[in-house]
């Protein structure tokens, strides 16, 4: 089927979609996954967060798929695998071990999810000119985030509903949940094979696997050539840092009883929040961060969209501190976190893809970018177990420790460089 000059809109939100599912699966699901088995706090934050590593990863064989097939092709398997490997989550449940043998599915799948990133984004960034990676960064990060949703929110509220309603256990109610989305990964697949572009072929696409090795070598050294890549980096890795702690903690406390400083609720009541608020002020903030950039560029709002990224971590700050019951309140308050991730995050995305990878290899410079950006994620979920406990497992202490941290990303913002400014002017 061709699908070289299909309009965006038949596969970018669809692709974006695919993308999100997956990630949020892995990296946020898992945990309440687990913990509506029996797993403790502390095992959850640690051994998820390691699922975070095939994103940080990446860099180390994003440019041994240079050499072979199209992006499209590698975007339909890594579809696929991870269609078997969900599947293979939800028959390990019933196990005595399902703890060791759904981690090995969530790996397998968090490492086709992180392939099938690197290739997606490749035919974003060669198939869309300059101005419409601006025009349709609202878009890209709401469908994401749509995926995300989709997991975090209506499953979760689904798995509470057969829980609750109709008197399932939590390991029926996740076998079902876990199928469910391993035919949507099958659905994904069938469609992308119809609609989606191959993506520009990189310069060493066909030349095998003695390539290889000069593509690998090749990437690294024009990636650290780049002026000031050292300073983009940092702007990159510290952006969303009180975010990550954010992502781990925060459905923790959500979930937490009220007697250990959480708010105590149910899965559909967090799925819901997720499902509703929380997606509705995520998509009004992408489309409006990418408005903005598009129409001031991103040389002129970065600080902004980084100030506004952070500034909302306060919201978890004062649920701690007041530990509302009032779900009106509770989400107004989510909603202007998820508002302000929302907007600062195409600053993050756009910043990757018009500073970091404009080069020969774009595709696997902007691999390298997300695999710095998931470093992040990872290292935050690796330590806020032991940053929760230092904070005496005390939810207020541990959200104004995330404040602080949050000042970091806006002052790299203000000295981030754009050597490559002249793309970004609108």
């Amino acid at each position: 089927m061709k699908s070289a000059n299909r309009h965006p809109l038949t596969w970018v939100p669809s692709l974006y979609l695919a993308m999100g599912l997956p990630n949020v699966m892995v990296g946020v699901v898992a945990a309440i996954l687990y913990k509506n088995l029996g797993v403790s706090n502390e095992d959850i934050a640690l051994y998820t967060s390691q699922m975070y590593l095939p994103w940080v990863l990446k860099p180390l064989w994003s440019p041994l798929l240079e050499p072979f097939q199209t992006k499209r092709w590698w975007a339909l398997c890594m579809q696929l695998v991870m269609m078997a490997s969900l599947g293979a989550v939800a028959f390990c449940l019933p196990l005595d071990s399902f703890f060791q043998a759904s981690l090995a599915f969530f790996w397998i799948t968090g490492f086709a999810s992180a392939t099938q990133d690197i290739v997606a984004d490749g035919i974003f960034i060669t198939t869309m000119p300059l101005k419409d990676q601006a025009r349709y960064a609202g878009l890209q990060g709401m469908c994401w985030n749509l995926g995300a949703v989709v997991g975090s929110g209506l499953l979760v509220s689904l798995t509470g509903w057969l829980h609750n309603q109709l008197g399932w256990s939590w390991v029926q109610c996740w076998m079902s949940v876990m199928l469910a989305t391993a035919a949507m990964m099958g659905l994904f697949a069938a469609w992308h094979w119809r609609t989606l572009p191959a993506g520009a072929p990189s310069a060493l696409q066909g030349r095998g696997l003695a390539a290889s090795g000069t593509a690998l070598k090749e990437a690294w050294v024009s990636f650290f050539a780049k002026p000031q890549i050292w300073m983009m980096l940092a702007v990159i890795f510290f952006y969303r840092f009180g975010e990550g702690f954010i992502e781990k903690f925060g459905p923790l406390f959500l979930l937490d009883a009220r007697s250990a400083g959480g708010l105590g609720l149910s899965n559909e009541s967090m799925g819901f929040l997720n499902g509703t608020a929380g997606t509705l002020a995520f998509i009004a903030g992408a489309f409006l961060g990418g408005f903005m950039v598009a129409r001031w560029s991103l040389p002129r709002t970065l600080v902004l969209l980084s100030l506004v990224l952070n500034l909302p971590h306060v919201t978890y700050w004062l649920l701690s501190q007041q530990l509302p019951t009032a779900m009106a309140w509770i989400g107004v308050l989510v909603a202007i976190e998820k508002f302000g991730f929302g907007m600062g995050s195409v600053g993050l995305m756009l910043y990757m893809m018009q500073q970091v990878a404009p080069g020969p290899f774009k595709m696997t410079h902007y691999a390298y970018a997300t695999g710095v950006m998931a470093l992040t994620k990872w290292s935050t979920g690796t330590v806020s177990a032991w940053v929760f406990a230092a904070c005496g497992q005390r939810y207020t202490t541990f959200f104004s420790l995330v404040l602080a941290l949050s000042v970091v990303p806006v002052v790299l913002a203000f000295f981030a460089p754009f050597p490559q400014s002249e793309q970004c002017e609108p």
